[in-house]
């Protein structure tokens, strides 16, 4: 009976000490039986080699018959075709990958998804589920290359599709026409501030780019009709391979912004085997790296050769080590899972092109920001680098500036301002309140639209909030933080995203970079620390344009940020609450803030006229 071969789909041959690849005993007495007869031909060989006189040649010859052996081995075991059906194929054992479709042993790397598979029937399963085909071809098509191994990658001699070497950024036509009066009006209209050196014009469509045709298809496919401000701006720029520091509202597209040159990188330069990846991107929190790498598939599908890796913490770490022995060319991890894979040196980034920092505000932070100095000893300082945030604040920044060379600074809206297109509305509510006043809001026919995002400061608090209002108000809840597996986690943001709770209680793990496009209302419960995760929080509720409502509670436990709050929010034309306004505490902020303003501003050169009144102001400080 005829089984087919891999076609571009079976997962490269693993070592006889790789835990992963587990043998069964029918596969274990093939492999004893082989072994004898490798070894005798080894030894035929070898004594052929003895003979000869030259010392040099005979380790050569020694070295070349160990490595037929070898090959001769690996051809024996990769005589075993790929299974046809699921029925066929084992469960996986703990730590091993699943496939996407069954949930059976992933034996099997899809080539046009990079999804992992059981078979041939799965395989099928999976391109009629994403479109790509009628999944009948995977078992009507011949393997061509019968007498090659089939865990080799699949690399077409010339890769025309993706235009690999050929591609560099050209500045489209029409967009060299345009006259620089129409280029700085784009730019106004738009809210594009930029700064640095030749920085590039921006574009108005992605064809303007001139990517290949399969990454133009899977644009439009995955429904990138037309680039957003940040994205006009940021991809030129880095198609040029300039380093980058962007600081666009959240929900504006930052994401593909920084993908599509990652992309071009990647194909425009060949693998350099496996464990060395060209691309890395860098997140804070693990969603958001699952996030960005659903993304990258969209836009690599059907291309050969374009794996990614995700290295995430929260999940089984020998899949992971198991994925980095494919021919990876981008990385997308969170900081301490990298390290971690770093320490056992299953990964190298000596040869990373392009990195990508995302959430930087975040990512400079004192709780990431030795793990991420960390990783960056890894990599060779000639790459280019990206840095992406809704929110820099003067501090990070200036920290930075040290990871990038001559880097143009893009803006988009006003900096590190709450997005334009959500509704804002600060309520007072002391703490004991508050339950009564969600409450409410979840009641009103007007204000609520589920799926509602409920942000709170601990994990009890979500814990305990989840089971209140699913009690008070009968509605579908569900409370997301940390303490969840990451399984967990998954399963309640692909419910939130599809639509299947009606509120979402969380901790900060919602609250960064991550596209619930389905979420037009925001509570924050709890006031956050700072007015930059207020920012991000607020921004879940308006994705890509679409206009949302953000609702926050405030009360005397959040007098710190009373100052900020105004700053921030009053610009934007929100209304502030009477008791915030007439606060002791605001009026004590703005005080010292005038001070230091007045201090500042007294700084000037000393002269024989302004001596003795620096001379008494020094002494007031004293006292």
């Amino acid at each position: 009976m005829f089984m087919p071969r891999a076609l571009k789909v079976k997962r490269p041959a693993q070592g006889p000490d790789h835990g992963l690849n587990k043998k069964t005993k029918a596969d274990q007495v093939d492999c004893d039986q082989s072994k004898p007869q490798a070894s005798s031909q080894k030894e035929e060989s070898c004594q052929d080699t003895e003979t000869r006189n030259d010392t040099g040649e005979r380790l050569t010859e020694s070295a070349t018959c160990e490595s037929e052996a070898q090959s001769f081995s690996d051809n024996a075991e990769e005589e075993e075709p790929v299974k046809s059906f699921k029925k066929s194929q084992r469960w996986p054992e703990p730590g091993e990958p699943v496939c996407v479709m069954c949930g059976r042993y992933g034996e099997y790397i899809c080539d046009a998804t990079d999804n992992d598979v059981c078979s041939l029937e799965c395989k099928a399963s999976h391109l009629l589920k994403m479109g790509i085909t009628t999944g009948d071809d995977v078992f009507n098509v011949k393997d061509k290359n019968d007498d090659k191994k089939t865990s080799q990658p699949h690399r077409p001699a010339v890769n025309t599709a993706a235009n690999e070497s050929a591609y560099s950024y050209r500045e489209d036509p029409f967009i060299s026409g345009l006259t620089d009066e129409q280029v700085e009006r784009i730019r106004l209209e738009l809210g594009i501030k930029t700064e640095g050196k030749d920085v590039r014009r921006p574009i108005i469509d992605f064809e303007h780019c001139g990517f290949p045709s399969l990454l133009s298809g899977n644009l439009k496919n995955a429904g990138y009709e037309a680039p957003t401000p940040v994205q006009m701006q940021m991809v030129p720029v880095g198609l040029t391979g300039r380093d980058v520091i962007a600081s666009a509202d959240t929900g504006s597209g930052k994401t593909i912004a920084f993908l599509l040159p990652v992309v071009m990188r990647a194909l425009e330069e060949a693998g350099h085997g496996v464990c060395s990846p060209l691309a890395l991107i860098l997140t804070p929190t693990r969603e958001l790296a699952i996030q960005i790498e659903r993304q990258a598939k969209e836009l690599v599908v059907k291309i050969p050769n374009m794996r990614t890796a995700l290295l995430v913490g929260g999940m089984p770490l020998p899949p992971q080590l198991h994925r980095l022995k494919s021919s990876i060319k981008i990385v997308i991890a969170t900081p301490g899972r990298l390290n971690e894979i770093l320490k056992q040196k299953a990964l190298q980034l000596d040869k990373v092109k392009i990195l990508v920092v995302d959430e930087v505000d975040t990512m400079l932070k004192m709780g990431f920001q030795h793990q991420v100095l960390e990783v960056l000893e890894h990599v060779t300082e000639e790459h280019q680098t990206l840095l992406a945030s809704a929110t820099i604040p003067a501090g990070t920044e200036e920290l930075a500036a040290r990871l990038v060379h001559d880097p143009v600074r893009i803006a988009i809206g006003e900096k590190n301002q709450p997005c334009a297109n959500i509704r804002q509305i600060l309520l007072w509510v002391e703490e004991p309140s508050k339950k009564k006043k969600l409450f409410e809001i979840l009641n009103d026919n007007k204000l609520f639209q589920p799926p509602v995002v409920v942000f709170v400061d601990c994990k009890l608090g979500a814990d305990l909030l989840c089971e209140a209002v699913a009690k008070v108000t009968g509605l579908t809840t569900v409370a997301i933080h940390s303490d969840k597996t990451q399984r967990e986690r998954n399963r309640i943001l692909k419910g939130l995203l599809d639509g299947d709770f009606e509120v979402v209680v969380s901790t900060g793990v919602l609250g960064r970079g991550l596209d619930l496009v389905n979420v037009r209302l925001v509570v924050n419960f709890d006031m956050p620390n700072t007015m930059d995760e207020y920012v991000h929080q607020v921004g879940r509720a308006g994705r890509l344009g679409l206009r949302g409502t953000a609702i926050t509670f405030l009360n005397n436990n959040n007098k710190r940020l009373f100052l900020e709050v105004v700053k921030r929010v009053k610009p934007t034309g929100s209304i502030l609450p009477p008791q915030l306004l007439n606060s002791p505490y605001l009026y004590e902020q703005q005080k010292r803030e005038s001070q230091k303003t007045k201090m500042r501003s007294d700084d000037t050169l000393v002269t024989k006229n302004n001596l003795l009144d620096i001379i008494k102001r020094h002494d007031r400080r004293k006292k």
